[in-house]
């Protein structure tokens, strides 16, 4: 399965499909990247006929491919169709533990206003030892200017591709392939699902195309849906909160909405998060965990017992002796069938194969319960079959060669009409009620595409059975035939027709990654039950009203948005803003205009007209307002920059708005100036080229606080010593108080925060730039401070703006603990790596400040980075909190025995010591030079572990995924050594290993098991180990010495499976996993494709 790591998601971005422009999960376009040069590769191309559709395969071929230290790899450029593309890959992961690759179209930026090209296309990276490993994917894509480049994010494993062993890595050279159909263009956008098909889709949140075909298969069987409607639910129930709720509002939605439908507030109740929301999982996985939970929520109401009336069966497993009466069969239920299709044509086939009998006799005979070991039949049959079939098509496979999943494209067929009652019943248990007649009809077909690693679901549903069919493609909603649901379904090999006849071409065929996955069959004697009529009288009155409110208030911004080109939203800012918010929402500049009041005119209404709103507003007279327009300066500040002219007050709104507003935005800001008396409003005071309006800002240092007091009209030829009376009237300072002016010029990128002199004029400044005082300036004032026996941190206000401007609060988490803040700093983002350290260790009352180590926070992952912060590794703070373009407020630390730079010098690895004759594992950290051997590293490990006997050898393995994969020499250098992601064990050598003979074998012995689901995907666990195999040794002898190597009882080890493997590779033995997990374990996590479905509400 393909997962992905996620990212902030852009709004505008929120719904597309994991198969995503490659720019969604990083930086901003503009923001510079390396690229690797192309023609470091080589490419070969072989071409295909190129009339409709012109179709092409590009083979490009990447040397050196493990030392490519580029973010982004460009292929060279080829032609398809006379269009101009290239592939683009990010070798180490776009954001994720995946190569991601991607269809670019390499001109994009010069091409015309609108492009647009479509083309259906797959992207391979060849395995070059078995071709049939090769992992592929395909997709299809409608380019265009906002989406020139589409593929997938989490192509394949960068563990498997970086493995030498699995072939995807060849002397360093990796090969990738892609094969490309340029088709008509669709016209996706104007396209209108409920207009044309009368349903509506569902938005993808960025990788839930899976949970989106379920969803809409369960809604179209009408008798489940009404159940989830008469869940009870109430009208304080919070939908990202309560399952039931959300559902019955997303198939209320589905129902009435004209639109497609977005399902984040069913993933927020399932307790999910961005991150999983761009995870991929298994359809059947979810379809059980969701049923599951609807099972358990409806407990105790009136739909008790609906998911097992609609889906529940049962079988029975049975064992028959056959030349004695002993018979021992078990019933058990299942909510949907895994039918196999290796080696199966259809899914009658499947079928035969699943009753089929296998005979237990020679060395798998069955131990019968007071008979001893007996010749026995073993198998299933069906007591009864649900009114809704849910089939699993097993699609993909453990392949024990390769030591990985396969995903089966064969051609399976499925029929219209399922008889489950053919050839006199052959499928029923004697137990059977032979009056039911288990004949069903096709209702649904979930499609898989692409390949093991990831793809896209999409379902074909026919909701009231009828001969039409529809296909539910995330937001797209499509009339389809039955041609297309049903026989374009089954997989197997395509041939594209012949385009030149005249020449003697061959075929071109290629194997469809586009085929059925998950079959749900409805019983013809049911189906007038479970297509009933759903209607409003179904749902409960305060869904129906808390929905019509939601569809209102969204028609309500629909409406709101369609005409907004007919208004101009202006904001007025008043003195009372200003004064709520410096000091407490901002700090520099004059006020956050998201927080003033707004109004909404007409932008024909007469300015006039808008000022009788404001008066009825504030209660100001017409003829008391004065209004300034708003600019934004050179220096990236906001300030009133001149009163509006009588005559700009004659024109209508959005004459004044165009006119200011050089962004063209609908909004125009203004800042209302109201002079008063005794708390009267005044008239304002004439304003003449001689006289400016400034604000002013009064700073406590004591208190290292800031906070607006007011403004003055001053006269371009006064000095700020005329208005010292004023403003420390203004402050409540005593009239001959002596105070400090500073002018608050800018703050971005950094403050400037310069001294006024008191005796020269506001027309000529005294500071270097001479810079003069105009309308909108800021000037801020203190006293001065003189007092030394209190401590100050900011005695003047620049250093007060540059501290506001720079401090950063950063949460700090124990390395041990990522998910927990211990403490909470408040320190500046200019501080220095020294400054950093000398504060944790201050707080954790730590003398050496060296012996900290920092780790940095990875945004997307919501963990640590896996390298921590070297020793002065970084400048500042920000440094630190930056991730790709977000910052972060999360710094981890660790206390180190030993200072950080005396680390640094030295190779730390993690190894899992297992003692000879006891069943114990100690961890060890080995700690030496870089430049030290494996031979080393046993001495050392000598010195700390007891040894079965003193000339014990030792050696030291590679583990990874329960299973060995490499003795490492002695003389190998430690430096290169990862213990990250592989676990590193050390063992005492047996002494049969020590003589092998000219024909034995070392082999691999490991443990695994097979999950349940429909992928079967196998796990491994325990600990592997190595065995040596004899000479004409038989399986019989091999498994006796395992059993006695693993100390198994004669009853526990009769219950392992039979030995798998070829035996020059290694040997597997199949069984219940009951080992407790160990702490050191942690590494070997399964891939996050792997990952399990987990609904936590």
């Amino acid at each position: 399965m393909t997962m992905m790591t996620p990212p902030p998601v852009d709004q505008q971005q929120e719904d597309e499909e994991m198969l995503v422009p490659h720019s969604d999960l990083v930086e901003a376009p503009a923001q510079p990247m390396d690229v690797s040069q192309p023609e470091t590769a080589v490419s070969t191309v072989e071409n295909q006929p190129a009339e409709d559709p012109p179709t092409l395969k590009f083979t490009w071929t990447i040397p050196n491919f493990s030392r490519q230290n580029t973010r982004k790899h460009y292929s060279d450029v080829f032609v398809v169709g006379g269009y101009k593309w290239r592939i683009l890959i990010f070798p180490k992961g776009n954001n994720v533990d995946h190569l991601s690759m991607y269809l670019d179209v390499s001109d994009a930026a010069s091409l015309p206003y609108g492009w647009s090209r479509y083309a259906q296309f797959s992207l391979a990276v060849v395995n070059q030892i078995h071709t049939r490993y090769t992992i592929r994917k395909e997709t299809q894509h409608q380019f265009n200017a906002r989406e020139s480049d589409w593929g997938f994010t989490s192509f394949m494993p960068l563990s498997e591709l970086y493995d030498p062993s699995r072939g995807y890595l060849l002397n360093d050279t990796v090969l990738v392939e892609a094969e490309v159909a340029v088709r008509k263009v669709l016209d996706y956008w104007s396209y209108d699902s409920k207009k044309e098909t009368g349903f509506v889709g569902l938005k993808n949140q960025g990788a839930t195309c899976y949970m989106n075909s379920l969803l809409q298969t369960l809604y179209h069987i009408p008798y489940f849906r009404k159940a989830v409607y008469h869940m009870p639910t109430t009208e304080n129930d919070a939908p990202t909160a309560s399952i039931p709720l959300a559902l019955q509002s997303l198939f209320y939605k589905l129902q009435y909405n004209d639109t497609s439908v977005a399902t984040k507030e069913l993933t927020k109740s399932f307790g999910w998060d961005t991150y999983d929301s761009f995870m991929q999982h298994d359809v059947q996985e979810l379809n059980r965990v969701l049923c599951e939970k609807l099972e358990d929520k409806m407990k105790g109401t009136v739909v008790e017992g609906t998911i097992q009336q609609l889906f529940e069966g049962h079988h029975m497993n049975y064992i028959e002796c056959i030349n004695v009466d002993y018979k021992s069969t078990r019933k058990e239920s299942f909510y949907d069938l895994q039918l196999d299709v290796k080696g199966c044509k259809d899914v009658y086939a499947s079928f035969d194969k699943y009753v089929e009998v296998e005979r237990l006799e020679g060395d798998n005979k069955y131990h019968a319960e007071g008979q001893g070991l007996q010749d026995a039949k073993k198998g299933v049959l069906f007591i009864d079959f649900p009114p809704v079939l849910q089939l699993q098509l097993k699609r993909f496979e453990y392949d024990f060669m390769r030591d990985t999943m396969v995903k089966i494209n064969d051609r399976y067929e499925f029929p219209l009409q399922l008889d489950l009652d053919r050839e006199d019943g052959k499928y029923l248990s004697p137990d059977a009620d032979r009056s039911v007649r288990n004949l069903y009809t096709l209702h649904s077909v979930l499609v898989h595409s692409g390949g093991v690693h990831g793809g896209h679901y999409y379902a074909f549903i026919r909701p009231t059975l009828s001969d039409q069919w529809y296909k539910f493609d995330d937001e797209r909603v499509t009339k389809e035939d039955l041609k297309r649901a049903l026989e374009e379904q089954y997989g197997g090999e395509e041939e594209l027709p012949q385009t030149n006849p005249g020449f003697n071409n061959p075929p071109f065929k290629f194997t469809k990654y586009s085929n059925a996955y998950m079959l749900v069959y409805i019983r013809e004697s049911d189906k007038d039950k479970i297509i009933c009529n759903v209607d409003e009288k179904d749902i409960a009155e305060h869904l129906r009203v808390r929905l019509k409110k939601e569809q209102e208030e969204k028609e309500d911004k629909r409406r709101y948005k369609a005409q907004a080109h007919l208004f101009t939203i202006i904001k007025v800012a008043r003195d009372e803003d200003l004064k709520e918010q410096i000091g407490k929402d901002i700090y520099f500049d004059l006020v956050d205009h998201d927080k003033v009041r707004s109004f909404r005119i007409q932008k024909q209404t007469p300015f006039q007209q808008f000022k009788e709103e404001v008066a009825k507003e504030f209660g100001v007279p017409v003829q008391l307002q004065r209004f300034w327009i708003w600019a934004k300066r050179q220096n990236h500040t906001y300030r009133p920059n001149r009163p509006l002219t009588p005559q700009e007050e004659l024109q209508q709104v959005g004459q004044i708005r165009e006119a200011s507003n050089k962004a063209n935005t609908a909004e125009l800001k203004l800042f209302l100036e109201i002079e008063q008396l005794d708390l009267r409003p005044i008239p304002p005071p004439e304003k003449s080229k001689e006289d400016i309006l400034l604000f002013f800002k009064l700073y406590d240092p004591e208190k290292a606080q800031l906070r607006y007091v007011g403004r003055l009209m001053v006269k371009s030829s006064s000095k700020p010593m005329d208005i010292t009376g004023k403003l420390n009237e203004l402050a409540g300072f005593a009239p001959d108080e002596e105070i400090e002016l500073f002018e608050e010029i800018k703050f971005e990128p950094c403050v400037m925060c310069e001294h006024l002199d008191k005796k020269t004029s506001f027309r000529l400044c005294q500071w270097v730039s001479c810079f003069q005082i105009e309308d909108g300036d800021i000037i801020c004032f203190q006293k001065p401070f003189v007092n030394k026996e209190i401590e100050c941190r900011y005695p003047a206000v620049p250093l007060f703006l540059e501290y506001v401007q720079n401090r950063q609060v950063v949460r700090f988490r124990a390395l041990e603990k990522p998910k927990e803040d211990e403490f909470v700093l408040e320190l500046s983002k200019l501080h220095t790596y020294d400054d950093v350290v000398e504060k944790v260790a201050e707080k954790l009352l730590l003398d050496d400040p060296s012996k900290l180590r920092l780790t940095s926070h990875n945004c997307y992952s919501q963990q640590p980075k896996p390298q921590p912060i070297k020793y002065r590794g970084v400048d500042h703070l920000s440094d630190m909190l930056v991730h790709y373009n977000q910052t972060s407020d999360i710094l981890y630390y660790e206390v180190l025995d030993i200072p950080l730079p005396e680390l640094q010098g030295l190779k730390t690895l993690k190894v899992a010591f297992h003692h000879a004759t006891k069943e114990e594992v100690v961890i060890h950290n080995i700690r030496l030079p870089k430049q030290s051997t494996v031979g080393d590293v046993i001495n050392e490990l000598k010195t700390k572990v007891e040894l079965s006997h003193p000339d014990a050898e030792l050696r030291l393995l590679e583990v990874f995924y329960h299973k060995i994969y490499k003795i490492f020499p002695s003389t190998e250098r430690i430096e290169n050594i990862n213990d990250q992601y592989w676990t590193l064990r050390a063992e005492e050598i047996p002494e049969e290993e020590k003589n092998i003979g000219p024909n034995d074998r070392l082999i691999l012995v490991y443990h695994f098991a097979k999950e349940t689901g429909q992928n079967q995907q196998v796990q491994n666990f325990g600990e592997p180990f190595f065995l040596v195999i004899h000479e004409g040794e038989t399986l019989e002898e091999i498994k006796n010495r395992i059993q006695k190597k693993l100390h198994v009882s004669d009853e526990d080890f009769a219950k392992r499976r039979d030995v798998y493997g070829a035996f020059e590779q290694y040997l597997g033995l199949e069984h219940t996993d009951t080992t407790p997990k160990r702490a050191y374990a942690a590494n070997q996590n399964r891939h996050a494709y792997e990952k399990p479905v987990k609904i936590y509400n």
